[in-house]
């Protein structure tokens, strides 16, 4: 069980960092943008649209690895002060009672509402804008699929970790 919920960190983690790299994107595409903008009166609905794009990717590229390496905020303000067994009690029932049906009904949900996108190479609805509104919607099933697969990890880590307390 170790090596699956490896191999599913090690998947996270490279696409987490391969993600990453959009930020910068981002920062640069948005730069360039108010450059223009305000600078030289110039608007770009395709660099708008481009900067979205990566944003969204980046958001939904990295959520997994983000939970792998336990970057996500956390509410529960006893977690941080609880023991291991306790951490890991509450690791395991929000991977397979919260993390897990939400990544499942999302995963259900979002496959068809991408597969219509592709089924009619849907585009943005402005004449200039980019035509890969499908690609985007894409990035749903996937962020779904890959955060449903670092809630099988982590349950896992969370298994081992109530065995090694016992």
């Amino acid at each position: 069980m170790t090596r699956i919920a490896d191999r599913i960190e090690t998947f996270a983690t490279a696409v987490g960092r391969g993600a990453a790299w959009l930020a910068f994107a981002v920062v640069v595409l948005e730069f360039a943008l108010v450059v223009a903008r305000y600078g030289l009166g110039l608007g770009s609905i395709w660099l708008s649209e481009t900067v979205i794009y990566a944003n969204a990717a980046l958001v939904m590229l990295a959520a997994a690895w983000t939970l792998a390496v336990g970057g996500h905020v956390r509410v529960d303000v006893f977690y941080a002060h609880a023991s291991r067994r306790t951490r890991a009690l509450v690791d395991l029932a929000g991977s397979l009672l919260l993390l897990l049906p939400f990544a499942l009904l999302l995963l259900a949900i979002s496959v068809p509402y991408a597969a219509r996108s592709w089924a009619i190479l849907e585009r943005s609805q402005e004449a200039s804008g980019l035509p890969l509104v499908f690609l985007l919607k894409t990035l749903i099933p996937v962020f779904a699929a890959m955060m449903a697969l670092q809630g099988i990890a982590q349950a896992i880590r969370a298994a081992q970790a109530l065995a090694r307390a016992r």
